[in-house]
């Protein structure tokens, strides 16, 4: 009868070695205690991984109450932005040996506030929390909190709370001077929900570049409906028969593709009788017919950066500072908005 030999069971010295770091570095990295750079935490995980090395999470969690979970907060799972933005958290955390808890709000402050609230039950050791809204309340139960916290959120920040900002009226003011450019002078606006952060910072940016290029402000051009597909296709009836624009600037890119959709079943021609903008730079922006020219507010990136800031909070042996962190809009131009000559 064959011998079978019992594989040997790999442990951290054999991690150590490989990583070419001390036992101690390891054991550091593993067990989320001590100072450590976000570089050795990947190599060493990288080489625990490649080992086979499988740690008792389980019984450390419950000794350490760490459960070694990461929770996003966002307001619709279902929207590409989101996604987009899940993803890149996602690919972060797992690197430094995290699992993400993903949570859908619908929007709804009270429910953002029992998910700040419930830091306090352990369940996770951190949370990225991007609001539609943010009050008052959202920033004391952040300052409150038991666990750390980032937020992802427009240019409204706090000096005591980690957060990545982006301005979208920037973004808005991008697009408005591409459409002048281009010769549009009748530019219409459809927002979403205006009592939201990236309602208001988008209605000024609009109203922005209407005073940064001599136009008057005409409030018969502007529109709200639902950041959805379904919302612009809704209200895009009301603006084509009521404003009678030559563009119209959308404030998400799923209202503009359903902005697109109207445009076509109604045989209006884009850009050549309309043109049409979006913000976001949604994966569907660039293979709709025809392409959408966004607004790009690096959805990825901002997952990314908040990512890495839970992360350095979270292993940082000493309490550091609150930073915030901001990107830059970028325009991308389309075919939705540009007229070919020739």
């Amino acid at each position: 009868m064959k011998d079978l030999k019992r594989k040997r069971e790999v442990t951290i010295a054999d991690v150590a070695e490989k990583s070419g770091v001390s036992i101690a570095t390891v054991s550091r990295v593993l067990n989320r205690t001590g100072r450590y750079s976000l570089e050795t935490s990947r190599k060493v995980l990288e080489v625990a991984r490649e080992l086979g090395y499988t740690p008792n999470y389980m019984a450390k969690s419950l000794k350490r109450k760490r459960t070694e979970q990461i929770a996003l907060a966002v307001a619709d799972i279902g929207n590409p932005v989101y996604v987009a933005m899940a993803k890149a958290v996602q690919q972060v955390v797992k690197q430094h040996g995290y699992r993400l808890v993903l949570l859908s709000t619908e929007a709804l402050a009270s429910e953002e506030f029992e998910i700040i609230k419930s830091l306090s039950k352990h369940y996770v050791d951190g949370l990225i929390i991007s609001p539609l809204l943010y009050s008052e309340q959202h920033r004391e139960l952040i300052k409150q909190a038991l666990r750390p916290v980032v937020v992802i959120t427009g240019t409204e920040s706090d000096p005591d709370i980690d957060s990545v900002l982006v301005d979208s009226s920037q973004g808005v003011r991008l697009a408005m001077e591409h459409l002048l450019a281009q010769g549009r002078s009748r530019v219409a606006f459809l927002n979403g929900r205006p009592d939201t952060v990236p309602g208001v910072a988008r209605l000024n940016g609009y109203y922005a570049s209407l005073i940064e290029h001599g136009l008057p402000r005409d409030d018969s051009l502007v529109f709200a409906s639902d950041f959805t597909l379904a919302g612009g296709y809704q209200v895009a009836e009301e603006i084509v028969s009521r404003a009678k624009p030559d563009a119209i600037m959308c404030a998400n890119d799923l209202m503009a593709l359903g902005v697109l959709r109207y445009l076509r079943e109604k045989g209006l021609r884009v850009p050549q009788d309309i043109a049409v903008v979006g913000m976001d730079d949604i994966e569907h922006a660039a293979t709709s017919f025809p392409s959408l020219t966004t607004v790009s507010l690096l959805a990825a990136e901002r997952g990314r950066m908040a990512a890495e800031l839970l992360l350095d909070r979270l292993t940082s042996q000493e309490e550091p500072k609150p930073r915030q962190l901001q990107v830059v809009p970028r325009l991308i131009v389309r075919e939705s908005s540009v007229l070919v000559k020739g």
